[in-house]
């Protein structure tokens, strides 16, 4: 399967970087030629638009921001779909409304060409270890043709049903991420208040039963909210806006987790 990747920022670049490693014909595209400098000692090739990349491959991977970015590269001038043949693959592994991923699904599958959803979970580091958490939305034949590919990056990878069904899963993960952020935080001031340094109390329950990956972040970042408020404020806002209008739109009570994603996003002061 010849492969191309555009979105080669701190979470695509290690993914396509594996896809190159692990021998299969690859093409990458950028905005900026820079992005594409670090593959210079690879085999991989480079086009000059996302359509002559399509053009050039059987899967192509998506792993840019947002909803607006990933439709620019598919249906703007010179993009994948100008160069996608019939019996193409789009993969997004951009965290987007599930909707967007359903609605190009229907445009794609009018020119014969395949879309499916694959947000990712676990960071370049993941990538490059080979253990990033894939989520995959798409009929069960199109997921079995990308696995040798997403393998090459991913473990686990877990097909969750028709597409967005895996823009759905990792919008619920970021919520209770965010949700945990908050409960993290305020047990470390509480514990503070109690006379128990943060620091310390972060030690105890990273080896205890309320141990949890937010917990972790929290710690590593002096304890605060801050740099993570900083560096993510807005994209947990974005994804926690999204999952509540989901389960709006579907007459779901979200319950605490929705609360206390609120309470996160306004502890960031990025408030939904």
């Amino acid at each position: 399967m010849r492969v191309g990747f555009i979105g080669l920022g701190s979470q695509g670049g290690p993914m396509a970087r594996r896809i190159v490693e692990e021998g299969y014909e690859t093409t990458l595209w950028a905005r900026r030629p820079e992005s594409l400098a670090p593959y210079a000692d690879t085999a991989a090739k480079t086009a000059a638009t996302p359509a002559e990349l399509a053009a050039a491959s059987d899967l192509v991977c998506l792993c840019v921001v947002a909803d607006s970015d990933v439709r620019a590269v598919l249906e703007g001038e010179n993009g994948v779909l100008a160069g996608l043949k019939p019996g193409g693959i789009v993969a997004v592994h951009s965290t987007v409304h599930p909707d967007t991923c359903r609605e190009l699904a229907e445009k794609t599958a009018a020119q014969g060409v395949s879309l499916i959803d694959a947000p990712v979970s676990g960071g370049g580091i993941g990538a490059a270890e080979r253990r990033l958490l894939v989520m995959v939305g798409g009929p069960d034949d199109v997921v079995a043709r990308v696995r040798p590919v997403f393998e090459t990056y991913a473990n686990p990878m877990v097909h969750l049903g028709g597409v967005g069904s895996g823009a759905v899963a990792k919008l619920l993960n970021n919520l209770l991420f965010t949700a945990n952020l908050a409960t993290s935080a305020t047990t470390l001031a509480l514990g503070e208040a109690l006379g128990v340094d943060p620091a310390n109390l972060g030690k105890v329950i990273s080896h205890g039963t309320a141990n949890s990956f937010a917990l972790g972040r929290i710690v590593d970042a002096g304890g605060t909210l801050d740099r993570l408020a900083q560096h993510a404020g807005g994209l947990l806002r974005k994804d926690v806006g999204l999952i509540a209008e989901l389960a709006e739109s579907a007459g779901a009570t979200p319950g605490v987790v929705l609360d206390a994603a609120d309470a996160t996003l306004n502890l960031m002061n990025h408030p939904r």
